[in-house]
């Protein structure tokens, strides 16, 4: 039954838009409905009962509001991005006469550094001999998040013939539906070798991922995120182990020895080049920390 609410129809189509011409992931369309139902919310209570009469002062009130129920700046942030985009969408419908979100900012909260892996330590991760299949599956997929600085949606998406072994690349898609091609690691590329030759005694003859579950289909976010934890337990490695922790500290090894910060965007297949210098603070933590360790003048007498 369609709704009679000119808020939620309007919503209802700006999110057909975002699926059929924007095409955006189903994570991140849901996470645009759900910051965007909630907005709807406040404004019946207020009672606001179409988007073009939502000015830039209600913005504010609904953002003031929010920080109060403590939310984070980035999630806020995200929520009056969200805002902006329907109301992008509803002036070009000609639904609303301006945009009530263009100049408000959200309150800025701390920056939290990612956590990263030394390069020993991951060495000492990706060099452990596997036992069976499953694990030999577990190293491959482990050494081409490291080697690619892949997102785990990338990684799942992967079919059997998408890297290039003949120049050592592989094509992904990433957030907004945005293709980059990678280079692929000497490491990653055996070790994907080595996954292929026992891949088959797994995989459903009519699977194309590369990577499979013990149940023959292709392997599930979840899944993935389990044997991770799984591998750290056996390998003695005393931190949490999931696949951000590879891309972050791809991205962090990349610049600690190039420092080409558009080199590592264009790698990461980040839209924005502020989203990837959030590593060039890891790699200062790096500098200041050999600085107190090495500089006479800072080194703490013993």
């Amino acid at each position: 039954m369609q709704t009679t609410d000119p808020l939620q129809q309007d919503l209802e189509a700006f999110c057909l838009y975002l699926r059929h011409e924007r095409r955006l992931s189903h994570h991140t369309l849901t996470n645009y409905q759900r910051d965007l139902e909630r907005v709807a919310e406040w404004c019946q209570k207020q009672p606001i009962d179409s988007w073009n009469n939502l000015t830039p002062q209600h913005t504010r009130a609904f953002i003031a509001q929010r920080h109060r129920q403590g939310i984070s700046g980035k999630s806020l942030q995200r929520e009056l991005s969200a805002l902006r985009s329907l109301f992008r969408y509803l002036m070009r419908e000609g639904k609303a006469d301006s945009n009530p979100v263009n100049g408000i900012r959200a309150p800025k909260s701390d920056k939290h550094l990612p956590d990263t892996l030394d390069a020993d330590l991951l060495g000492n991760l990706l060099n452990a001999k596997p036992a069976n299949a499953l694990e030999q599956r577990d190293l491959a997929m482990m050494e081409l998040l490291y080697s690619s600085g892949l997102r785990l949606a990338e990684l799942v998406s992967i079919d059997l013939h998408d890297i290039d072994t003949s120049d050592a690349t592989l094509e992904v898609v990433g957030k907004g539906a945005k293709s980059r091609r990678v280079p692929v690691g000497s490491k990653a590329l055996a070790a994907i070798a080595a996954w292929k030759q026992v891949r088959d005694n797994l995989a459903k003859p009519d699977e194309t991922a590369l990577f499979v579950s013990q149940h023959g289909t292709r392997l599930q976010p979840r899944s993935i995120q389990q044997r991770l934890k799984q591998w750290a337990l056996k390998q003695g490695v005393n931190r949490n182990l999931h696949p951000h922790l590879f891309r972050h500290s791809f991205a962090s090894h990349l610049l600690e020895s190039s420092s080409d910060l558009r080199a590592v965007q264009e790698l990461l297949g980040h839209a924005d080049i502020s989203t990837t210098q959030i590593y060039t603070h890891l790699d200062f933590q790096h500098l200041a920390q050999v600085y107190d360790s090495a500089h006479p003048r800072a080194r703490k007498k013993k």
